[in-house]
């Protein structure tokens, strides 16, 4: 009886060992969740080698190995199993082992575990680890479950453990989510990784926020444009374009106001500890610019070849000239402007943009105005800004008053919050809050600037005088938006052009006007007595009637009727 026993243990041991050793051929399974991990990590190679190890004491012939880069253990999608599943259905073959490093890094989550165990099982593989032993009994289920939940745990505790601590650098001013275009994280001492300019890409969105802020692109698309026309701004599709949602977010990112903000993380608008490429009072001038005025689309065919083009219109009918590219039988192309108003009597006469740009340059020509009196006005810009220099302190007392006043509203305020359990006054009372909020930290920035000028008067002006003295060396630009620029600082507004008489009179804007044809001829200032006559003269007091002009019949005539 006890022999008989023994033969059957040793043929089920037997049978075992060789269900067992049936699988020979295997394949291996790694994944890490991070980029981090793939770039600076050795998680993918020491995970190799350990299901390696194992497979070849098994005896396992590992024929294919997947690594699953920078995937989450709580996901379903990835790449590597997906390619994996492929290749045991091509081998058309039963009992492929699939050997992995440890639970952990098959999956971090119950109910994606067991959806991926199942979805191998029926594709024909076996799940193998030097970790746990997988079995089909309740015993090992069990275990399973517990290794599963475990990892699902640490999965989950690791992610409020990384936002706790982000969170904690998000109060405290720093930006410790992927830097933005324009920035990169550096190692700076006594911040850790903060952000830094990052060059040419921030001076080219600091020239894009500056001139949609100011007015000199009055549309996202001339942003567009001017995005597009910087080669060395990189966020462009195949084609060379910019999207518009590629605007939109550099033109809506507090972050370019030195300025840091995380509302579903409860994180309020905050000073950043990095410096930011504009003022957040441009900043909120950008946002009232996108709220007020809708998106214009980007017009393909204004380009450098035409650029009066929607500027000049048409002296019969007032609509705006059109451009095209005209090709003659010889083949070459020639540009011309015309009229495609129809009804009107230049409807489709072109005339030749070399003639209508001459005129134009011969008129920018004639607003230049003389060399003594861009002298003039220098001296009288220079005076202004000392003025303003030496009256800083007055400057920086008002804003301390406006300051001070916020933060009595907001004081008021919470107080008022406190006072009141009504949920929609609660709202409006917070709403309220987080504008004047706002506008103290628009106080404060003003305050912290005007201590003392950000740049000098040279710096400030040179541009501006550069301009006014010579507008044609800004025409002759190679960039469309500067020659569109003078379009919009030269003039008021559209040109008119007839073909026979040429451009009409403009009318130009202020600074033109002032330094116009009719103070060209002024050399000095008038005398500080003013235009009266310098010499006093005296008053004569008549005590008789003023002797009568009036011939002497007419004058009988009038003391008859008396």
């Amino acid at each position: 009886m006890t022999h008989h026993r023994n033969n059957q243990n040793t043929q089920q041991e037997t049978q075992k060992d060789t269900q067992h050793s049936t699988p020979t051929k295997a394949v291996i399974y790694c994944r890490v969740s991070s980029p981090r991990q793939v770039k600076q990590g050795q998680g993918l190679q020491s995970q190799d080698t350990r299901c390696r190890e194992y497979a070849k004491a098994r005896g396992y012939d590992v024929i294919e190995t997947f690594h699953e880069r920078a995937v989450s253990g709580g996901l379903l999608d990835r790449p590597a199993f997906n390619t994996m599943l492929e290749y045991i259905k091509q081998l058309n073959s039963n009992g492929i082992v699939v050997v992995i490093d440890d639970i952990s890094r098959f999956a971090r989550d119950i109910e994606s575990h067991w959806t991926l165990r199942r979805t191998l099982k029926d594709t024909g593989g076996t799940l193998e680890s030097p970790s746990i032993e997988f079995g089909e009994d309740s015993d090992s289920i069990l275990i399973e479950n517990l290794l599963a939940s475990v990892s699902q745990h640490q999965r989950q505790k690791n992610a409020e453990q990384v936002k706790n601590r982000m969170r904690a650098r998000a109060l405290g001013g720093y930006w410790p989510f992927s830097s933005p275009p324009g920035y990169v994280h550096e190692t700076v001492a006594g911040h850790g990784k903060l952000l830094v300019r990052s060059e040419p890409m921030a001076s080219i969105i600091e020239e894009a926020l500056k001139g949609f802020a100011s007015g000199r692109f009055e549309t996202q698309a001339e942003v567009k444009r001017y995005l597009e026309s910087q080669p060395d701004f990189i966020y462009k599709t195949k084609k060379g374009e910019v999207r518009y949602e590629e605007v939109i977010r550099l033109l809506t990112r507090v972050l370019y106001a030195g300025f840091v903000e995380k509302p579903e993380w409860d994180v309020s608008l905050r000073q950043g500890r990095h410096k930011g490429l504009i003022t957040l009072e441009e900043y909120e001038r950008i946002q009232k610019r996108i709220q007020s005025a809708a998106r214009a689309p980007a017009r393909k065919d204004i380009n450098a070849a035409f650029p009066l083009r929607g500027f000049i219109t048409c002296a019969d009918c007032d609509n705006p000239l059109t451009s095209c590219w005209s090709k003659s039988k010889t083949g070459k192309k020639h540009p011309y402007y015309m009229c495609f108003k129809k009804g009107c009597e230049a409807y489709r006469k072109s005339i030749r943009r070399d003639d209508l740009e001459s005129a134009f340059e011969a008129l920018l020509t004639q607003l230049q105005p003389s060399h003594k009196l861009v002298q003039y006005l220098t001296v009288i810009f220079r005076h202004e800004w000392d003025k303003r220099l030496k009256g800083l302190d007055d400057i920086k007392s008002t804003l301390r008053r406006e300051l001070t006043k916020t933060e009595n509203q907001i004081e008021t305020l919470v107080n008022r919050i406190v006072d009141t359990n009504n949920t929609s006054v609660i709202t409006a009372y917070e709403q309220k809050i987080m504008v004047l909020e706002k506008q103290k930290l628009i106080a404060q920035e003003k305050l912290q600037n005007r201590a003392k000028p950000q740049r000098t008067f040279d710096e400030m002006f040179e541009l501006a005088l550069n301009f006014l003295s010579n507008p044609c060396k800004l025409w002759h630009s190679e960039h469309l938006e500067d020659k569109r620029t003078v379009l919009k600082l030269a003039f008021e507004q559209r040109l008119v052009y007839c073909r026979n008489e040429g451009l009409r009179t403009p009318k130009t804007a202020l600074p033109f006007n002032m330094l116009g044809d009719n103070y060209m001829g002024i050399e000095k200032m008038a005398e500080r007595v003013g235009f009266e006559p310098t010499v006093r003269l005296h008053a004569r007091w008549f005590s008789r009637p003023v002797h009568s002009t009036t011939l002497p019949p007419l004058r009988s005539k009038c003391l008859h009727l008396r």
